[in-house]
This record gives structure tokens, sequence and C-alpha cells, in this order.
């Protein structure tokens, strides 16, 4: 990419799309275009292929999803196959359509078996069933880097697909009915603790700023208290408790976004699919296609219990962590292979402990 290369970034509000911003802006890259929801829905397919039409860019990157957590997977199945799938088929079909030189559309780790080998390796994809309570957003994904593939093979395409470990940092969803784990746990821990110091005006503060259901800071403590109950924050006889699903024993991976963000460009400005392709070459099997896509990630991993037991310490909260044990873990298990990316050059620079000190920063502001 030249820097004066026209560059779309689809989803640029988002975690993933706003360190993607952050980063090209930070390198000199003058010529980016953005639309908001309003002014541009990706899943109306007359609309993506005006706006490329129109606009023409040189350079996609896909950064726009319907994502959340284990809660809203389970429960907007519907919602999150039918938007992925086609946001990311409007924007693939456009960019073949109208020329894009280089594409890059991000999955997730979530596209593995839920039983496959650990770490996981790109190879492992397809090879036995998903983890159930986000199939769909799974299969979505799965969908989109096939796309690209497809694209790949009949039309000579360069169209990448990155799969991300599980990302936070600045601009996560904090909304407690859709939030990843960790940016969940972050404003969980941290209500309780500004509970734990009956620090209403901070409490009311943050409710303002991300209402939780149809409750906002404007309620009467009464209702307050009775919603933060509802998603494990609660108070009773002086004693504070944050309630987490599941045993707190599933080992998660964490990448800071900008980690991610700078990745993206790097893989966009150093290397082609067919490099990605030769390095996914681990037999001569006819019966064996190299992937066209790669991991990101750390290679670190965390369980659940020692992440909010590092977050508790990070925001100072004396109360108790509680482990829901009739709630869901989910996959037990998701530590990437991330060989291919780093034999292609690319190295993380953000440890969990400097991350999460960043982001809760970022919070308070």
């Amino acid at each position: 990419m030249e820097k004066t290369s026209k560059i779309y970034v689809a989803g640029h509000t988002g975690l993933v799309g706003s360190a993607i911003m952050r980063s090209l802006e930070e390198k000199g890259y003058s010529n980016i275009i953005v639309r908001t929801l309003k002014e541009l829905d990706l899943t109306n397919q007359a609309a993506t292929d005006e706006f490329f039409r129109t606009e023409k860019p040189e350079y996609v990157l896909l950064a726009a999803a319907m994502v959340g957590g284990i809660v809203a997977n389970n429960t907007y199945r519907a919602d999150f196959i039918y938007h992925n799938i086609m946001i990311q088929s409007n924007v693939i079909h456009s960019s073949r359509k109208y020329g894009v030189k280089k594409l890059l559309f991000l999955g997730s780790t979530c596209i593995y078996p839920k039983n496959a080998p650990q770490p996981l390796k790109e190879e492992y994809l397809l090879t036995s069933p998903l983890e159930y309570t986000n199939e769909p957003y799974a299969i979505a994904k799965i969908a989109g880097l096939k796309m690209c593939e497809a694209f790949n093979i009949q039309y000579g395409t360069n169209f990448i697909s990155v799969m991300p470990t599980n990302l936070y940092g600045p601009g996560d969803n904090f909304n407690l009915e859709r939030s990843h784990v960790l940016p969940a746990l972050l404003r969980k821990i941290h209500l309780g603790k500004c509970l734990e110091d009956n620090n209403w005006e901070a409490i009311r503060k943050d409710i303002n700023r991300n209402p939780v259901e149809t409750v906002d800071g404007e309620a009467e403590e009464h209702a307050i208290l009775d919603i933060l109950e509802k998603y494990g924050v609660a108070k009773a006889n002086d004693r504070t408790e944050v309630t987490v699903w599941g045993t707190g024993t599933p080992l998660r991976e964490f990448m800071y976004s900008q980690d991610m963000a700078d990745a993206c460009v790097f893989l966009m400005e150093k290397v082609n699919i067919t490099d990605i392709i030769e390095l996914n070459r681990s037999n001569e099997s006819e019966d064996f296609h190299p992937p066209h896509f790669l991991n990101i990630g750390t290679g670190e991993e965390i369980t659940i219990r020692d992440l909010a037991s590092k977050i508790k310490n990070l925001i100072g909260f004396k109360g108790e962590i509680v482990f829901d044990t009739t709630k869901p873990d989910g996959t037990m298990r998701k530590a990437t292979d991330c060989t291919v990316l780093k034999r292609l050059g690319y190295r993380h620079k953000y440890d969990l402990d400097s991350g999460l000190a960043k982001m809760y920063g970022e919070y308070l502001k």
C-alpha cells in the first residue's frame, strides 16, 4: 500500500476497526474512507454495491461484524448468523467486482472445532463439530474465510483472512448483555468496587454511559441495585460479590487490540495470500488444501479465574468473586498456534498486565 492509497475500513468504530484506524493514521496513511452504519448498511447488497462502484477503494479491511460474548451468541443466534453472512458476502463480492487490490477479512478463533487439538493450527478447521453456544457466529465466519478462498482460487484475488484470538482494548463493548468475557469482567468488577465503596456518583455515571437493559443512571437506587444483581454484581450483609459464569477453569488467550491492528496493517503492507498458502503447506497430499488464512494471537493463556483475580487486583476490589457452575463454560481451551504469523515476521508488544492497565485507564476516562 502507498501512503495515498484509497483504503476502506469497514467497521471503523468497533474495537478492532478503531484500532486499525489508529494504526493506519500513525503510519501516515492519508486517504482512508469510512462510513457509519447510518450512512451505509452493509447488509444491504444494493447499497454496498453502489458504495464500491462510486468510491472504488484500492484496499479493504473488513472489521464490520455483529459480535458478542457467550450470552449474546447463544441468545441472538439468528441475528449473528444473518448479519455476519450478509455483511461479509456483500463486501467481499463488491471488492472483487470493483477491482480491490487486497482485502483483509477478520474472523475469529471460534471457527475451530470444540475439541480440536491444542494449540489451534489453521489446518484443524472443519475437522470435527463446533462449540454449540457460538455455532451460528462461527459458521458465518467460516463462510467468510471460505468465500475469500474461493474468490482467490476462481478469480485470482488477493483476499487474506485472519482469525484473531480474544481481543480487548479501548472502544471495547461493555454492554453486559452482549460483551465478551474480559470487558464484562472489567466492568462488573469496576461496578463491584463502586458498590463496595458506596460510590453512587460513579455507579450512576457508569450506567448513564452504558445503560443496562432499560436502566440508566437516572433510575431509582433500588432499580439500579436490582439490575446489577441480575448481571452478577450484588451487595448483601456488607459484602459485595461479583458473579462469573462457569467454573472459572477454561483457558483463554487475550490480545490487546492495538497489537491486532498493527498485525493487520503489517499483513496489508508486506504479505500476499500466496505467502500464507505456502507457509500453510504442511504436506503434499492430493487431499490436502493449504488454508488461505492465518491465526493472530499471543500464544499466552490464562484461566478465567486467574483473569478475574488479575482484574480484581488491578481495580482494588476487596469483595468476592463467585463462580456460577450452573452456567456453561464454553470451549475449555482456545490457544492459537501463531507459527505462520511469526514466520512472516510479526511479534506482539503488549503483555496482559500492561494491556489491562491501559484499557482500565481508558475506561475510567
